[in-house]
């Protein structure tokens, strides 16, 4: 029952008031369930209320490139706050390297706090190549993706980003920005993102927290590969 419950709220189709005739299960079937997924932290118990979603969980497909503003289309409005704009002139080593450029070549490093529904979703660091970073850095930070503005600034399309998703515990800094107890699971991705003829233009860091958001993708079965 806790396992068709959980589907339902991350499907956005909970209805706690009519869980016992939706599943044709008995009342203390239903009021276990509710209790494990009280102790996830998916739903709690309102006075007067019943039992609600927790916090809405959002959708983010993996299997297209896009901005988190342009996936969430629809569920309101994603507020940027820019926390960290400044331009790099010795790049990180580590950062260099997925860049494919010299330390010396320097780069545009940002941080911002993405928001959605007066709730902190995700805290996304970035940092860009000189020539890309200046062009995006003149254009809308709040409002805008940075992929939107990679594109429409400099007039290179998006080609692909390889991405990689792990979970880690929330650090004490992005805990309080994420505000979520620290340690807390949250969703990392470290995203390289490249325009059309290959080149490394985008390296990101991103914590979102795992409460509010889940990862999709439709995955084909093929061949093994060797």
């Amino acid at each position: 029952m806790a396992d068709v419950l959980r589907q339902q709220i991350t499907a956005g189709r909970f209805d706690a008031g009519r869980l016992s005739r939706r599943f044709g299960a008995s009342r203390n079937a239903v009021r276990e369930a509710l209790g494990l997924l009280r102790d996830e932290g998916l739903v709690s118990r309102q006075p007067g209320v019943g039992t609600v979603v927790t916090t809405p969980k959002y959708g983010h497909g993996l299997d297209r490139l896009a901005g988190l503003a342009e996936t969430l289309t629809g569920c309101g409005t994603v507020v940027n706050e820019v926390r960290v704009v400044e331009a790099v002139a010795e790049l990180p080593a580590a950062i260099a390297e997925r860049l494919e450029v010299a330390p010396g070549a320097g780069g545009v490093h940002l941080e911002r706090l993405r928001w959605l529904g007066g709730l902190p979703l995700s805290l996304d660091t970035s940092y860009l190549t000189a020539d890309v970073g200046a062009a995006v850095v003149a254009g809308d930070l709040t409002g805008r993706d940075v992929f939107a503005l990679i594109e429409e600034r400099t007039g290179c399309p998006l080609e692909r980003a390889e991405v990689a998703v792990h979970a880690v515990a929330a650090d004490a800094n992005t805990a309080a920005l994420l505000q979520i107890p620290c340690g807390a699971a949250v969703f990392a991705i470290e995203r390289r993102t490249r325009v059309r003829g290959g080149r490394a233009v985008d390296v990101e860091s991103i914590r979102i927290r795992a409460d509010r958001m889940i990862l999709r993708t439709t995955v084909p079965r093929g061949p093994v590969s060797g």
